[in-house]
């Protein structure tokens, strides 16, 4: 666990991040990790002196498995709200599915492939979660613990958030932007791996939108928190997707 800013944390689970917003005893849970990762989520909320009953909602990046599994035993255990944009909402029910196949997983560097879907095939990375009653929230400010504010950041999914927390100067990423990923070969700001993205040209644009923030704090799905301005991060992003493009011999 990291207290990234006064009240806001980071948990990491089975190569995957959890935020949580505190306000008091009151909660706000940003993704929940894979499906077997939903006992350390639960201890990370008691961690803090609290209960999952105190978690006043939880609000998703996207619906991928490794986002949204214990989210969806922390939902039908407690009838905690589950919230995201619009489009996303539809992608949690399985209207339709965005996410990497085994062949895509398989154009990963190999030598990395095999050691994390040990990893994950024991947390469920097969399963297929859904939640058919999540909500659609808007754009903009969320009256909820922490006081994220929510913002379109598409390219990994169509529908995929951000939520940026005005007062600490933090943006929660999701897989927008990480620092790391068990299947990249580099450390630091970057996209996530080209196999997993929905529409690169997306992604690029969502950079584009992050620059304009006021953030010195990053909170990715992947990878550490990090501490650096977000102009900054996005520049050390553009030049790692930009060699990570040459050497696909996309330039």
């Amino acid at each position: 666990m990291t207290e990234v800013a006064q009240n806001v944390f980071s948990f990491e689970g089975t190569a995957v991040n959890w935020i949580i917003l505190r306000d008091g005893r009151d909660l706000t849970l940003i993704d929940g990790g894979w499906p077997g990762d939903a006992p350390a989520v639960e201890e990370s909320i008691r961690s803090l002196g609290c209960r999952p009953q105190d978690v006043q909602a939880v609000l998703l990046t996207h619906a991928h498995v490794d986002h949204m599994g214990a989210v969806k035993d922390l939902h039908r255990r407690f009838g905690i709200p589950v919230y995201t944009g619009d489009v996303e909402v539809r992608h949690a029910r399985r209207e339709f599915l965005e996410q990497a196949t085994v062949a895509d997983v398989q154009k990963a560097p190999q030598e990395l492939l095999l050691p994390w879907m040990e990893r994950v095939l024991r947390v469920g990375a097969l399963d297929d979660p859904t939640i058919p009653d999540a909500t659609a929230i808007p754009p903009g400010p969320l009256d909820l613990p922490g006081g994220p504010v929510a913002l379109p950041a598409p390219g990994h999914t169509t529908g995929h958030l951000a939520f940026h927390l005005p007062g600490p100067g933090a943006l929660v990423t999701g897989d927008a932007l990480v620092t790391g990923h068990a299947l990249s070969p580099i450390d630091g700001p970057q996209l996530i791996p080209w196999f997993f993205t929905h529409s690169e040209p997306e992604a690029h644009a969502t950079l584009a939108a992050f620059e304009t923030l006021d953030v010195d704090v990053i909170l990715p799905g992947h990878g550490e928190p990090a501490s650096l301005p977000i102009t900054e991060a996005v520049a050390i992003a553009r030049r790692n997707a930009a060699r990570a493009a040459a050497e696909r011999g996309l330039s």
